[in-house]
Parts: C-alpha cells; sequence; structure tokens
C-alpha cells in the first residue's frame, strides 16, 4: 500500500469515526487508562503479544507530537521501534512546544495526530478549556502514566555559585522578592508554570495578593524562553537565578559549556514536569475499552485495531526506555533514577504533585497580569441583554460584573477604551464612544473605565448592529495604531447582526482583508454571551482579522471565557 494511499485511508476512517468528547468532569482531570497492552505486556514479551494481534498487512504510518524538550529521544525510541521485524508501523515525530500543541487541538486542527507527549498533564486540561471558550468540541484523548519527568529547580551560573554560600532557597523567597528571579513566559513553559504553582502553595494563608503582585514583578520583561533565561543570567546582578527544569539545565551545560549553570534544589520542596503519553481515541477504540461494540464490527475495524496495537507497543518501548531518556537528563517517569550530568544531583529528589485544575487558574491570572496592549472594548447593549439568565442575573449585569473584575485585575502597561453598540445610538450610527484609548497606568482613565462598566446596564436598547460597529472599530484602532505592541478589539455580544440598514457580511470581511494588507493588523477578538450569538460569524470575522471567536453559552461561564479571550493566548500559534 502507498504512503498516498495509506493517508488517504487514515483520513478516512477518522472522518468517520472520529467522536470528539471530553473525560474532564467537574473541573477535574478524569484519567482513562488503556490498560489492555499493559496487562498483556505484563504476562509475556513484547514480541508475543504482537505476534498475537492483527496481521499487518501493510506498515500503519503514526504521527506522535512530542514537546520540544523530550522530542529527540521519543524519536530515536520510535525509529527503533520501527525498526524492529515484528512491528508494524512507519513513526513520524513532530517536535512542537505544548503549548502550540495545545491551542492547535482546541481549534479543532490535528486530526492527523495519534499520541501526544507534552511535558505536563496541565496542557490537556488547558486544550479542554480553551476548546470549550471557543465554542468546540473537546478532543478526546486518553492520559496514561508518564515516560519521564524532571524536577523544577532554581538555575543559577556556576560562576556567581558564591552568592549562593550557605543559603537556604525556597519558593517564599522567590514570593517575596528576596531571591532576584528570571520566569520565563508559563505559556511557553511548564517548568514557569510549575514554580507558580509552588510560589502560589507558599503564600500565607489570606494573602492571595501577595502572590498576584509577585506575578505581576515577574512578568515585567519576563524572558520568553528558558533559554532565553539562562542567556539573561550572565548579565544580571550576582545571586540571582532562573526557573528551570533539572533537565533543562543538564542539557544547557551539555551544549553550552563556556556558560555552565547549576542547579540549587528548593528547601521547601518542589513540583516535578511530568511527560505523559497521550493517545487519540477513535469512536470504535472508546467503544472497545468501554465494553461496547468490538472496533472490528465495520470494514476499518482490522486497520484500526492494529493502529491501536502498534500505539500500545510504541508507548511500551516508551515506558523500558528509561536509561535512554536518562541520558537526556530525565528522571523516569515517577520521579525517580539516577543521572550523570554535570550540574544537577546524581540522586532523585522528592518532588510533590501538581494540580492541573490550580494550574489552568494560574495561567488565566497570568495571562491578564502579563498583558501588553492596546484594547478598544466593544460591548454590546442590544435589549436582548435584558434577558435574565439561570443565575437570577440578567446577561447585561454578568457582563458588567465580569469586565470590571478583569479590568481591575489589567497592568499598567495596557491602554483601553470602551464603545457601546447596539442600533441608531447616534442617528444612523451603531456605536458609541464611551471611554477612549488610553493607560490604565492612569488612574483617574482606570476610575472612568470602571464607572463606564458600571452604567451598562442603565444604556439598554435597540437592535444589534454588528457588523458596521466591527469595522467601524477596527478603523478606530487603525488610526492610532501603536506597531510597538498588540492593537486589538475585544468585542462582546450575545447576537446577531440585525441593522438592515448596514453593511453585509460579505462586505464586511472584504474590508476587513482590505485593511490587513498594509501589515497593520487588528485583530477582533469576539465573545458570544449565550445561545443565540452567530457563531459563524464571529469566527469569520476573527479568521479575517487574526483574532478569535469564543462562545459562553452558560452566561455563567462568562468571566472564565472573558479572560482566556482578553489574554488571546488560545489562539496560538496564530495570534
Amino acid at each position: 500500500m502507498s504512503r498516498r494511499s495509506e493517508r488517504a485511508e487514515r483520513e478516512q476512517s477518522r472522518r468517520h469515526h472520529r467522536r470528539v468528547v471530553v473525560m474532564i468532569a467537574a473541573g477535574a482531570l478524569g484519567v482513562a487508562l488503556v490498560t489492555g497492552a499493559g496487562a498483556a505486556w505484563a504476562g509475556g514479551s513484547l514480541s508475543a503479544w504482537l505476534a498475537a494481534g492483527p496481521a499487518c498487512d501493510g506498515p500503519i504510518e503514526l504521527t506522535v507530537v512530542a514537546d520540544t524538550a523530550i522530542a529527540r529521544p521519543v524519536k530515536a525510541i520510535a525509529a527503533e521501534y520501527d525498526a524492529r521485524e515484528d512491528a508494524c508501523s512507519r513513526t513520524d515525530v513532530v517536535a512542537q512546544d505544548s503549548a502550540d500543541t495545545a491551542a492547535l487541538l482546541a481549534s479543532g486542527n490535528g486530526s492527523e495526530i495519534d499520541a501526544w507527549i507534552p511535558d505536563s498533564p496541565v496542557w490537556l486540561v488547558r486544550m479542554a478549556a480553551s476548546a470549550r471558550s471557543l465554542g468546540r468540541d473537546v478532543p478526546d484523548l486518553a492520559l496514561e502514566r508518564s515516560i519521564a519527568s524532571s524536577p523544577v529547580v532554581f538555575a543559577a551560573p556556576v560562576s556567581g555559585a558564591a552568592a549562593f554560600a550557605g543559603r537556604s532557597l525556597d519558593w517564599g523567597d522567590v514570593l517575596t522578592g528576596e531571591l532576584p528571579t528570571l520566569l520565563a513566559d508559563p505559556e511557553a513553559s511548564s517548568a514557569s508554570l510549575s514554580g507558580l504553582q509552588a510560589m502560589e502553595r507558599a503564600a500565607p494563608i489570606g494573602q492571595a495578593k501577595q502572590f498576584q503582585n509577585a506575578m505581576i514583578r515577574l512578568s515585567d520583561g519576563a524572558p520568553a524562553r528558558v533559554d532565553a533565561a539562562f542567556g539573561s543570567l550572565a548579565v544580571s546582578p550576582a545571586g540571582t537565578v532562573a526557573i528551570a527544569s533539572e533537565q533543562q539545565i543538564a542539557m544547557h551545560n551539555r551544549d553550552d559549556a563556556s556558560t555552565p549553570l547549576l542547579a540549587l534544589y528548593p528547601s521547601d520542596g518542589t513540583l516535578a514536569l511530568q511527560f505523559p503519553f497521550l493517545r487519540m481515541l477513535d469512536e470504535s477504540e472508546l467503544a472497545k475499552n468501554l465494553g461496547g461494540e468490538d472496533a472490528a464490527a465495520d470494514g476499518d475495524g482490522a486497520r484500526l485495531a492494529l493502529r491501536a496495537q502498534q500505539l500500545d507497543a510504541l508507548k511500551i518501548a516508551m515506558w523500558d526506555a528509561s536509561d535512554r531518556f536518562a541520558a537526556e537528563g530525565f528522571r523516569d517517569g515517577t520521579g525517580g533514577g539516577e543521572l550523570k550530568q554535570d550540574g544537577v544531583l546524581a540522586d532523585a529528589t522528592e518532588v510533590g504533585s501538581a494540580a492541573a485544575s490550580a494550574q489552568v487558574s494560574i495561567l488565566r491570572t497570568w495571562g491578564v497580569v502579563s498583558l501588553r496592549s492596546r484594547i478598544l472594548s466593544v460591548i454590546d447593549v442590544s435589549g436582548s441583554m435584558e434577558e435574565p439568565t439561570v443565575t437570577g442575573l440578567r446577561r447585561i449585569d454578568l457582563l458588567q460584573q465580569a469586565a470590571s473584575n478583569t479590568v481591575s485585575q489589567l497592568s499598567e502597561a495596557v491602554d483601553v477604551g470602551v464603545w457601546a453598540f447596539s442600533t441608531e445610538r447616534l442617528g444612523d450610527q451603531d456605536w458609541e464612544d464611551l471611554s477612549p484609548i488610553e493607560p490604565l497606568a492612569d488612574e483617574t482613565h482606570r476610575s472612568q473605565v470602571l464607572d463606564v462598566l458600571g452604567s451598562l446596564p442603565g444604556r439598554l436598547g435597540g437592535a444589534t448592529g454588528l457588523y458596521d460597529t466591527t469595522l467601524a472599530a477596527v478603523k478606530q484602532v487603525r488610526s492610532a495604531y501603536d506597531p510597538e505592541t498588540v492593537n486589538s478589539v475585544l468585542l462582546l455580544t450575545d447576537g446577531r447582526n440585525e441593522d438592515e440598514n448596514g453593511i453585509t457580511r460579505e462586505q464586511l470581511l472584504e474590508q476587513l482583508a482590505a485593511m490587513n494588507e498594509d501589515g497593520q493588523q487588528v485583530p477582533v477578538v469576539l465573545v458570544g454571551i449565550g445561545p443565540d450569538t452567530d457563531l459563524e460569524s464571529m469566527r469569520l470575522i476573527a479568521e479575517a482579522t487574526g483574532g478569535a471567536a469564543y462562545s459562553a453559552e452558560r452566561p455563567e461561564d462568562l468571566k472564565t471565557v472573558l479572560t482566556d479571550a482578553l489574554s488571546q493566548r488560545s489562539c496560538r500559534p496564530n495570534c
């Protein structure tokens, strides 16, 4: 069978069988362990188990996306597995940051991925939350145990080690600012995210504001990536550390021996990065695992069964390769194992368990406090915003509360303006300028914005002039475009365009596309409130401007969805 025909068969099978559901309930991560292969392996050799499986009538093409930190050993192990005489696979290992893979899956793409190895289970929860915020189905993934791990530590230059002689370092020192610390963007670094969670745990009870203030301090000039933080250490004052994983330090010392680093271990304990093996599940495979219909009931069943078997075998090969991972600076999946790497301890250190749901909450807060942007907030005040919700409050009341709370958390580096819109608010004009785009660093302006948001419930009336308002808002932001920051429109609506005298959707999209030609892009980030929004039009507008369209079908979810939308992080890697 040719490579092209195999891919065609694969895609046809997936379109027929893919069922997207989420194994996450009540805000907690549900773990679906596919244990059949593990039990079979425990009872005999892998070769015997493979021989007892479906016949190999042509190699199965597998696509495994692995976090960039672990992709190199994963690629080598996969190649060795494919080369076995009893294997029936051809595996393509793609190196990609976990945050980008999470965004790819949340946006409804990634249908060709068979397995995903992120650097933390938090990205599974983050992906599911982002998909829901975007109004999309959540890809179904089975979470299996980790193939490797690495504790989060403090990195310091060996040349400046004397500054730490006799000192006991802990997360409370980072929280209070007593330990100068470089923290890479946690949206791109799970080590940073785990470090933030360790800091949050170190905060005194009842002093949550201290943790938020620490995030604001750390976000100021935060390096984009851990390797950039390592580079900054060389020119930072003595006694400065960077938050990183043990493995990142070991690999830096291997690749850049001219600036060696030393791992310093927090005295109050730490968390570890975990690299779980996540499998995409087909409908028939789900049915089989859950005791339903046999996967072989249809014509594609044999190939699906063979694909599942090869994925199981590849996973087992990963679990059995702890020595290979140790050579790349990783501990085993349980946190144990000995390392022979410069700059880190040989013996494993004790690590605590990270809470994925708590880390997602931290990411949302970080996305708000670290935001650097010019934003025109455009808010629907049409008559339908008067509608009550299951909470007992009206839609406009929930929006006003969520927006006010979010603005209160925004950093001083954000410029914000506010428009209200419906239809014919000022003559034939559908929008009304309530506050100009000015820095929130000006307390007078911040107070004005909060006062305007508080006045919204008294401004209701009219229908929804969505298209004319969107075009005018983009033009307004472009009129004072700042190339040094993100210039965007944040539009919140509970309906669809109802202005019969305005432009059409096609005219809007055409004009938005034409404006992008000069490179001054203004992303429109739209948030639909309730079940009556025109999500199709929202997505088309977002696509035309490089923005994103979010959906809070349940108005009580608005606060969470608004935070995701405002930080714009869920549109990675295209935002």
